[in-house]
């Protein structure tokens, strides 16, 4: 008998067919230790494998079950994986075709809640040097939370009380469920954004940790530390911590004792205040009485007290300032006649009239110009000949060209 010639492609669609069939490869829990994690692609699907100390089994998480994962695998992590055993046709590999992933040993939020932590506190997020006093009296507080929760009417009664002139700023947000985290930080971001407030309260009640899970979002964390404004959170219960209290400038245990962190008691102020006049009024009071004892002293043993001592020594004041006063101006006249002197003489040297009284003339043409050059003047021009002492009037009757000078 011939036997059956298959195709590769029917062999491994056969196989296929098998697995698939079999009840007992679906919905399979496996367990072991993550390697050769690829990463999730464009596509958003995960590739790895689970290994043990004998064998390696290949995985592939599809992008809507890896969008559902609450923490980040990591090669070397043990994990728990559920899902089915299927054939890849193409290459004929079969694989672990995962539905659900969870850490072996810890929870997923748990340890969703660690990777986070230790990555932005890495990034130096959480440092305390970058964290802001607030504001000692401030003008308007921001709330960031439920409408219907008791955190706001819990933040509103304790501000009423304490430091009623403060005006709430009051955006009302989802703080848990699906679209709780995206609401919260654009929350944050507009307060940041329009500086609406001078301190910022974002937080809500108490509960599990699956509903306080809105406030350990990395987008929250990062709107959180950038904002700049301080923002106190206020998340749960004493005991609860999340992601957002350590991106806050401060922490407070409950959303009554954020508010007390954030106003000053009227009370105490108004008492500070009456006691700042006291001492204020006392001062004043003390430094007048001092005031009026130096003036009687003043007024016993000084020259006000003896009118005609105090004109004498102002007129002897006076005698010397006006003598040195006319000893000073008598001083400035002789250095100015000095001075006068050697710049008349140094004018007198310069001056023309100097020249012409050692025998040089100057000859002026018929427009009172004076003559430089022999030929700018012609046979019969009338000239003026300035003399140092005089004045001649002459006809010009010839002109010697240069360089015949007495010839």
């Amino acid at each position: 008998m011939k036997p059956t010639v298959l195709t590769v492609s029917q062999v491994n669609f056969f196989v296929k067919s098998l697995l698939e069939g079999d009840g007992r490869l679906s919905g399979l829990c496996v367990a072991g230790e993550v390697s050769n994690l690829a990463g999730q692609y464009r596509s958003g699907h995960v590739y790895f494998s689970l290994k043990d100390q004998k064998s390696v089994l290949r995985c592939v998480m599809f992008a809507p079950a890896a969008r559902r994962l609450r923490f980040s695998p990591q090669n070397g992590m043990g994990v728990v994986a559920r899902g089915r055993v299927s054939v890849y046709e193409p290459t004929g590999q079969y694989q672990l075709y995962v539905e659900d992933l969870q850490p072996d040993g810890v929870g997923a939020l748990a340890l969703a809640y660690e990777q986070l932590r230790d990555k932005l506190a890495a990034e130096g997020l959480f440092d305390q040097a970058r964290k802001r006093p607030l504001p000692p009296y401030p003008e308007r507080i921001g709330v960031v939370t439920s409408p219907s929760g008791a955190a706001v009417r819990d933040i509103l009664q304790v501000t009423a009380r304490r430091w009623p002139v403060a005006e709430i700023v009051f955006c009302p947000v989802l703080v848990q469920g699906e679209g709780a985290p995206a609401q919260l930080t654009a929350a944050i971001e507009a307060l940041g954004r329009s500086h609406a407030c001078d301190v910022a309260i974002v937080g809500r009640g108490g509960g599990s940790m699956e509903d306080l899970w809105a406030f350990n979002d990395e987008a929250l964390a990062r709107a959180v530390a950038g904002c700049p404004i301080p923002v106190v959170s206020a998340v749960g219960h004493e005991t609860d911590f999340t992601i957002c209290d350590f991106a806050a400038d401060l922490r407070a245990p409950t959303p009554s004792a954020a508010a007390e962190l954030c106003t000053p008691d009227i009370l105490e102020e108004r008492q500070r205040v009456r006691a700042f006049s006291r001492y204020f009024q006392e001062g004043a009071r003390d430094h007048l009485a001092y005031l009026r004892q130096s003036v009687d002293i003043l007024a016993k043993e000084s020259p006000l007290g003896r009118p005609e001592a105090l004109v004498r020594a102002r007129r002897e004041k006076l005698r010397g300032l006006t003598a040195r006063l006319a000893e000073g101006a008598g001083e400035g006249v002789g250095r100015g006649r000095n001075a006068l002197s050697l710049l008349a003489g140094k004018l007198d040297s310069l001056s023309p009239l100097r020249v012409l009284s050692r025998g040089y003339s100057v000859v002026y043409d018929g427009s009172g110009r004076p003559v430089r050059e022999a030929a700018a003047l012609q046979p019969g021009d009338a000239v003026s000949i300035r003399l140092a002492k005089g004045s001649v009037q002459a006809e010009i009757i010839g002109s010697i060209p240069p360089g015949n000078r007495g010839k």
